[in-house]
């Protein structure tokens, strides 16, 4: 695995947790066009400046498992009720709903099903927004990805958009971290739209409209974003509408994140989402500096704050387990 590759894995990994702490003060409001978007911290949840949230708390939850060779659901799960009982400051009505149902990980999927039986409209991006590691797992592999984005996608949202979502954005991270080069084009559309076959053909044609209309835009019409396809289709909008300038790499990943925040609503959770795409692109090496050293953040309620340099060392050992 040449180094580029090792820079965009861990880039992507990098890039959820500083979008999401980026979002984190802005989370549930509509920020100013006119206002400096920094990691100021704060929001609704109190966050210290560069603290990371739920979403990286769960992400964290995936990788720590995936760091050890594995992609063992069960002990995912297990991650996430263990997460869950120590009282996050921040959880989803959706996420919680499932894993307060759940007493033991093997019952996650049926309480998962369970609870889109009898919330046939509750589609939140609870599942989306933790998602960029899992691609690590088997970057040479896309049926692999999108596998193992479905399963752990479904052990707290089953509904098929959430399912679909995750796999075509797993995928389009793959594809980034696998296939990008500093000095070409990268075609962002095309890479989540190569993900399309991997999905029940029942969802192709509609993604396949949903993608347009994200890269259609602008990305202040995808508020509120809460729901699954919404959020996707900020996150997304707020990457292809964001200009590219030439060879400044480090710019166009600031720019598109800022972007992201200001579409408003559910901050942290869109700028999660675009940040592991925007880092498989363009490498942890393309990550902000000042945003780098303020990153922290926990796995979970109670345990000591971890620098953002722990997310790189479980990226490596993911890699690593990998090949």
């Amino acid at each position: 695995m040449n180094d580029f590759v090792i820079d965009r894995a861990i880039g992507a990994v990098l890039g959820s947790a500083v979008g999401d702490a980026l979002g984190a003060g802005y989370e549930f409001t509509n920020p100013d066009p006119n206002d400096s978007i920094e990691m100021i911290g704060g929001g609704p949840f109190g966050w210290a400046p560069g603290e990371w949230t739920d979403d990286t708390q769960m992400a964290t939850a995936i990788l720590d498992v995936i760091a050890t060779g594995s992609v063992d659901i069960e002990a995912i799960g297990a991650n996430f009720l263990a997460w869950f009982a120590a009282g996050p400051a921040d959880v989803g009505i959706q996420t919680s709903s499932v894993l307060a149902a759940a007493d033991t990980p093997q019952d996650l999927l049926f309480t998962a099903q369970a609870y889109l039986d009898t919330h046939p409209e509750s589609v939140g991006n609870g599942g989306l927004m933790r998602t960029a590691p899992v691609a690590l797992a088997a970057l040479n592999d896309r049926e692999q990805v999108a596998a193992h984005a479905a399963q752990i996608a479904s052990l707290t949202h089953a509904h098929p958009d959430s399912v679909a979502a995750c796999v075509l954005w797993s995928l389009a991270i793959q594809e980034a971290i696998t296939t990008a080069t500093s000095d070409k084009h990268f075609g962002w559309e095309a890479t989540i739209r190569n993900g399309l076959e991997y999905l029940d053909s029942s969802q192709q044609d509609e993604w396949d409209v949903l993608i347009g209309e994200a890269v259609a835009g602008p990305p202040a019409v995808f508020n509120p974003n809460g729901w699954v396809v919404t959020a996707f289709q900020a996150a997304l909008s707020a990457i292809v509408n964001t200009p590219e300038p030439s060879g400044q790499a480090q710019d166009h990943f600031a720019d598109a994140l800022v972007a992201a925040v200001r579409i408003g609503h559910d901050t942290d959770t869109v700028a999660a989402i675009a940040g592991g795409l925007l880092g498989a692109r363009w490498g942890a090496s393309a990550l902000p500096d000042d945003w780098l050293r303020l990153l922290n953040g926990q796995r979970r309620n109670g345990l000591e704050p971890l620098p953002g340099s722990t997310l790189e060392d479980l990226a490596r050992s993911s890699l690593d387990s990998a090949i």
